[in-house]
């Protein structure tokens, strides 16, 4: 099966702490990378995983709050140090560029390589970034500022071709692509071979889901039904429930309840407030109400 896995490089909330850093994380889809927010420290993270930069193309930031794009400025101009010459593509609320745009004539001018920006809006779920693996979609969250999350999801594969079949029935090879698309085959007789009978099961498409800041929202759950692997920001236990609606955040136990709801397969938390000392409080108070739960930390590499 080919490559996908997530790799936390921060997963601390606002405050940096000695244990966490600010939010970041790299997914590896077929050794394509794709980074989902840039907290500070992201970069020193990014070569602690021993990932490799060349292989970032794409980065997705949910919204502008310090601790989702701080490490941005810094990232990129490593990249520019590193002699990088492809694009870099960022994806974020239209607002973002009019922020880093004069620090990148500042600080970057002359680089080797564009920074290219491309919007979306943060209110509505809709593709976009697509390729030939992997599609990636907005999801609108409930936050103090304008925030999305993103659903990675892979492309369905063509049907792959059952050989034994295809030589019993002496199929032209101009037919294979039909078939691989999910066509029935007529023979010269006009007898018709159901497509089941000459391909084999497509392997299930695997999806990520990570929901950042927010407030417990029940919308998003037709938008990450069924996923993998959902990562939802998990800020507060229940005994700070109402500073959690009062800051638009989670608590541990809401996310699990999204994730029960969503059916999901597993849950992973993160975005821990720093006046927790003890984590396993969050897996504890999550398990109460959906059992697979992870804890998301700096070490962590998921395989999907």
């Amino acid at each position: 099966m080919n490559k996908f896995e997530l790799h936390i490089l921060g997963c601390g909330s606002a405050l940096p702490t000695m244990k966490h850093v600010p939010s970041a994380q790299v997914l590896n889809i077929r050794e394509k990378l794709f980074m989902i927010d840039c907290g500070e420290g992201a970069q020193l993270e990014f070569r602690r995983s021993r990932l490799h930069f060349g292989r970032l193309s794409q980065i997705f930031i949910s919204h502008l709050h310090g601790d989702h794009c701080f490490g941005l400025i810094g990232l990129i101009s490593t990249l520019g140090l590193l002699g990088r010459t492809g694009d870099l593509t960022i994806h974020s609320v239209p607002e973002l560029e009019g922020i880093l745009r004069p620090q990148l004539d500042f600080f970057c001018s002359g680089m080797s390589y564009k920074v290219i920006f491309k919007p979306f809006d943060s209110s509505k779920n809709e593709v976009i970034y697509s390729d030939r693996s992997i599609r990636v979609s907005t999801i609108p969250l409930d936050h103090r500022m304008p925030c999305a999350g993103f659903l990675f999801e892979e492309v369905e594969a063509d049907l792959n071709l059952n050989g034994d079949m295809i030589r019993f029935y002496d199929i032209p090879l101009k037919e294979l692509s039909k078939i691989k698309k999910g066509e029935d085959y007529i023979m010269p007789s006009g007898e018709v071979v159901p497509n089941s009978r000459l391909t084999k099961p497509r392997i299930p498409v695997r999806k990520y889901a990570y929901c950042s800041d927010t407030a417990y929202k029940e919308d998003i759950i037709p938008i990450i039904k069924g996923a993998d692997l959902l990562y939802h920001e998990s800020t507060f236990l229940e005994d700070n429930a109402a500073r959690a609606a009062m800051t638009r955040h989670s608590t541990a136990r809401q996310a699990a309840t999204i994730a029960a709801k969503a059916q999901v397969k597993k849950l992973m938390l993160g975005h821990y407030s720093s006046r927790y000392d003890n984590e396993q409080d969050f897996a504890d108070e999550a398990k109460s109400v959906f059992k697979n739960v992870i804890l998301a930390n700096e070490t962590i590499v998921e395989k999907l």
